[in-house]
C-alpha cells in the first residue's frame, strides 16, 4: 500500500467518525481528496485541481439524478398552482373508515406517490389532506407520522426504482449495472418496510385503543400548526384545468411504468423517460393555467425544482468525488491514467480476511449503512458504501449489488429519515404535529427488526 492508499483510509476512517458525532463530513472528504492528489502527483497545483476535478467528475456521474430530482419538482410545482395536487389524493379521504383502515391508506397513498416524486413534496402533501381525516377515523396523530415515515422516507426512499437516485448513486460507486443494484434494493426495501410496518403496527395496538376509547378531542390535533397546509393555502389558478392536469399526469405516469416493464427500460434511460415526461407535463400545466405569461413562468418552476434538487444533493459531490477516488473506473478521469482504486485495493486486503458471501460481510454493511446515516441525509453515505461493497466483492457483481443494496438500506432508512431524529423526520414530525423523539422511539424497534430481517433474506438469496 502506498501513502496515497493509507490517506485514503484514514479519510475513510474520519469520515465515520464525523458522522457518528452528528457532523458534516465535507470537510474531511475535501482535505482527504486535496491530500491524496498531493500524495499521487507531487504538484500543490496539481493537488488543487485534483479537489475540483473530483467535484466535476461526480457531477458527470450524478448529473442524471440531480436533473430527474429536479424536473418531477418542477413538474409538480406547476400543477400544485391548479389544486391538482390536491385533487390528486381527495378520493382517499373517503376510505378513512377505521384505524386499521387509515393506517393502510396512509402507507399506500405515500409510498406511491412518494416513488414518483420522493417524501419530500409528497408527506406535505399527505399531512395536510389525509392525516386529518386519519384522526378522525380513530388513527393516534403519532401513528399516522409512523405511517408516512416508515412508507415514505423508509421503504420508498430506500428502494427508489422509480427516480432511481439511491440506486445510481450506490451501482455508479460498487461499479455495477444500475438495474442490478435498483432490483436488489427494490427487494430488500420491501422486505425491511413491510416487516416494519406490520410490526409498528402490532406494537401501537393499545395506542390506537387508547386513543379511541378515551374519546382524546380531535379539535386539540387541528389546533397545533400544520406546516403543510401553508403549502396549499391561498387562491388557485387555473382550478378548472385541476381535473384535466390531474388524469394527464396519472396517464402518463401510468405509461411510463408501462413502458419500462414492456420494454425493458432501465437505469438511465428509465431516468429519461421519466424526466422527460416530467417536462412535458409541466410544459402543458404551466401553458394551460398562464397562457402567454407560462412563456416565463415555466421558467420559475423550472428554477425552483433545480433549487431543491441542489439543496437535496449538492453537498454530496464532494464526498462522492472523494469516494470515487476508491472506485479503479471513476478515479481515472480525477487522477488520470494509472491511478489505482484506492478503496477497491484495501478492500481486497479487507477481503481476504472476510468472505464476501456471508452474514459478517452483510451486517457489517448494515451497520456502516446505519453509520454513514448518523449524519441525518441517507444519501451523502451511498457512494461510500458503494464503493466498498464493489471492493470487498472482488469483481462478482451479484455480491456487489446485494451488499450496496444492503448498505443503502442501512444509510436511507436512518439518515433518510426513520430512526434519526435530526433527518427530514423532523418534518414528519412537524407536520403531523407529533415530538420528533417520540416518533423515533415508535419506529426504532421495528426499522431495526425490518433492516435485520432483510440482510438475513440477501445473504439466503441475493449473494
Amino acid at each position: 500500500m502506498t501513502l496515497a492508499h493509507w490517506i485514503y483510509a484514514l479519510g475513510t476512517l474520519a469520515v465515520v467518525i464525523t458522522m457518528i458525532f452528528r457532523r458534516n463530513v465535507l470537510i474531511p472528504c475535501i482535505i482527504s481528496t486535496f491530500l491524496i492528489g498531493l500524495s499521487f502527483t507531487g504538484s500543490l497545483v496539481e493537488a488543487v485541481v485534483v479537489v475540483f476535478k473530483a467535484n466535476l467528475a461526480a457531477l458527470s456521474e450524478l448529473g442524471n439524478i440531480f436533473l430527474i430530482i429536479a424536473l418531477m419538482m418542477a413538474m409538480l410545482k406547476s400543477l400544485s398552482v391548479t389544486g391538482a395536487d390536491e385533487l390528486l389524493v381527495s378520493p382517499l379521504k373517503k376510505m378513512m373508515v377505521s384505524p386499521f383502515v387509515s393506517y393502510v391508506v396512509l402507507i399506500l397513498s405515500t409510498y406511491v406517490i412518494s416513488l414518483f416524486f420522493w417524501p419530500t413534496p409528497a408527506v406535505p402533501l399527505i399531512g395536510a389532506l389525509l392525516v386529518p381525516a386519519a384522526v378522525e377515523a380513530g388513527l393516534p396523530p403519532i401513528v399516522a407520522a409512523m405511517a408516512l415515515a416508515l412508507a415514505g422516507q423508509g421503504m420508498a426512499l430506500s428502494g427508489d426504482f422509480i427516480i432511481q437516485g439511491a440506486p445510481g448513486l450506490s451501482a455508479k460507486a460498487a461499479g455495477v449495472p444500475v438495474s442490478m443494484v435498483t432490483s436488489d434494493g427494490a427487494i430488500l426495501s420491501s422486505i425491511t418496510g413491510i416487516t416494519a410496518i406490520i410490526i409498528g403496527y402490532i406494537m401501537v395496538r393499545k395506542d390506537i385503543e387508547l386513543f379511541r376509547t378515551k374519546g382524546i378531542q380531535r379539535s386539540a390535533e387541528s389546533n397545533q400548526p400544520n406546516p403543510a397546509i401553508q403549502i396549499h393555502s391561498g387562491e388557485k389558478k387555473g382550478q378548472n384545468y385541476a381535473a384535466l392536469l390531474v388524469g394527464l399526469l396519472v396517464v402518463s405516469m401510468a405509461a411510463v411504468v408501462f413502458a419500462m416493464f414492456r420494454f425493458n427500460i432501465r437505469g438511465g434511460d428509465a431516468s429519461a423517460l421519466l424526466g422527460g415526461t416530467a417536462i412535458l407535463i409541466m410544459t402543458v400545466a404551466t401553458l394551460l393555467v398562464e397562457g402567454a405569461g407560462g412563456l416565463d413562468k415555466i421558467a420559475d418552476h423550472l428554477t425552483d425544482g433545480l433549487v431543491f434538487a441542489f439543496k437535496v444533493m449538492g453537498q454530496i459531490l464532494p464526498i462522492a468525488g472523494f469516494f470515487f477516488l476508491g472506485n479503479p473506473e471513476a478515479v481515472v478521469k480525477i487522477l488520470g491514467e494509472g491511478a489505482p482504486g484506492y478503496l477497491f485495493d484495501i478492500g481486497k486486503i479487507m477481503a481476504s480476511y472476510i468472505p464476501a458471501k456471508g452474514f459478517l460481510a452483510a451486517f457489517g454493511m448494515l451497520i456502516l449503512g446505519i453509520i454513514t446515516g448518523l449524519d441525518g441525509s441517507g444519501f451523502s453515505g451511498l457512494p461510500m458504501t458503494g464503493t466498498l461493497a464493489g471492493a470487498i466483492a472482488a469483481g462478482n457483481q451479484s455480491v456487489a449489488s446485494a451488499l450496496a443494496a444492503i448498505g443503502q438500506m442501512g444509510a436511507i432508512w436512518s439518515g433518510g429519515g426513520t430512526i434519526i431524529a435530526w433527518s427530514s423526520l423532523v418534518a414528519v414530525a412537524g407536520i403531523v404535529g407529533v415530538p420528533v423523539l417520540d416518533l423515533v422511539r415508535k419506529n426504532f424497534l421495528p426499522v431495526i427488526i425490518g433492516m435485520a430481517v432483510s440482510t438475513i433474506a440477501a445473504v439466503l438469496f441475493l449473494m
